[in-house]
């Protein structure tokens, strides 16, 4: 008996992470490959976090946590939404998780079932779509691509909403595009959801200290849907802590008690350890919040400006995140020899096997039109993987 279940059967594989492992396949066999493919900063965690993280396994931090986080972490969360964001929200409306990614999930789990429809603007991260499947949820794709700054307007999302709609997931800034709303295009989204009571809405800010626009702006700010919008973040972007697994959710007090209750029968609490350290990371010295910005911000005009010697691909100015997302229609049917390129995902395999680096094609983020490259890495590398790029995608007729 090898039949997995339908639930799993419905499920893609995660194509960044396929790249990231042909990648690696690669640079085992001795290739040079840059890897590009990749959605985590190439930092360290700051040596402040890992201290307590070694004073934390010092004071037998080794036990079951509660199933939503340690009380201090989540007093310095409830902090930090006060602190930055001007959010309150009490202790209860907070639930530690493995990651970001299992909070997105956690809410979906708990308020999506069979019929019930999930706005999802396009391009997306490439999860969220298949979260939606697993839930037995039903995806409303809105496309919005370059020439709008890949974001959707209000008259898109008004036209979207149907008597099934559940919920709508936003994030800003973007993973794939780095794009960033604005408080005007929040209000105008939130004008539009006000009207519709029982859309939940999911704001992944996993990336908020990656912007280079000033103070972060959430839609959670606006009074007329608050009481229906979960904030999802966590530590893994602004602290480069990816491998640490801790995000989490403020939300309205009953979607809480639900992803508590959900997680207590799957995962219970997160690692002790790593719920240490992220306290310490949310109160601590945030001097390394700026200093990994204004990397990031560097290295962003670099390939910005690269890119814009690349022939037939059209690109934005990425607001935050550390990605570029560059519209590459234009290679579709040239050829290199026998090598003919159809698709997003034939010209990323063609830059992986030809040009040796990385890239993900655009279809896995609902935007067949593009692919996305990171620039979390170095210059060096940065401006070596332009010029293969640049140099593969001259050789196509």
């Amino acid at each position: 008996m090898t039949q997995v279940s339908d639930r799993l059967a419905s499920l893609s594989p995660s194509e960044t992470l396929a790249m990231s492992q042909k990648s690696n396949e690669l640079k085992a066999q001795g290739i040079d490959v840059i890897n590009l493919s990749v959605g985590e900063p190439d930092f360290f965690t700051p040596d402040h976090i890992k201290e307590a993280a070694k004073k934390a396994v010092d004071e037998n931090y080794s036990f079951y946590s509660p199933v939503p986080g340690y009380l201090d972490l989540r007093k310095a969360i409830v902090a930090k939404l006060k602190n930055e964001n001007g959010l309150t929200y009490t202790t209860d409306q907070i639930i530690v998780s493995g990651g970001a990614k299992q909070s997105v999930c956690n809410v979906l789990l708990s308020i999506i079932g069979p019929g019930d429809e999930v706005i999802v603007p396009a391009p997306y991260w490439v999860s969220y779509v298949e979260m939606v499947k697993l839930a037995e949820g039903t995806n409303v794709v809105i496309s919005a691509g370059i020439e709008q700054d890949f974001k959707i307007t209000p008259a898109q999302l008004e036209a979207a909403i149907t008597p099934k709609s559940k919920a709508i997931i936003l994030c800003s800034p973007s993973n794939p595009t780095g794009s960033v709303y604005s408080k005007e295009e929040l209000a105008g989204l939130a004008e539009v959801l006000a009207k519709y009571p029982n859309i939940i809405v999911l704001s992944d800010e996993i990336y908020e200290h990656i912007n280079y626009v000033g103070a972060h702006e959430s839609i959670a700010q606006f009074e007329s849907i608050r009481d229906r919008v979960v904030v999802i973040n966590g530590v893994s972007k602004a602290y480069a802590m990816t491998g640490w697994r801790i995000g989490f959710i403020a939300a309205p007090l009953w979607i809480a008690k639900a992803c508590n209750k959900l997680q207590g029968q799957y995962t219970s609490g997160p690692c002790s350890v790593a719920q240490k350290a992220a306290e310490v990371a949310f109160s601590g010295d945030q001097s390394c919040v700026a200093e990994m910005r204004n990397a990031f911000l560097r290295r962003r005009d670099l390939v910005v400006n690269l890119c814009k010697d690349i022939p037939g691909i059209k690109i934005n100015n990425p607001q935050g995140a550390f990605y570029l997302f560059p519209e590459v229609s234009s290679y579709y049917g040239k050829k290199a020899g026998d090598r003919v390129i159809q698709d997003a995902g034939d010209l990323a395999m063609y830059l992986l096997e030809e040009g040796h680096v990385a890239t993900v094609g655009g279809a896995a983020f609902g935007a067949p039109e593009c692919i996305r490259f990171s620039y979390a890495t170095s210059d060096e590398n940065l401006v070596e993987a332009i010029k293969r790029i640049k140099n593969a995608l001259a050789a196509l007729k």
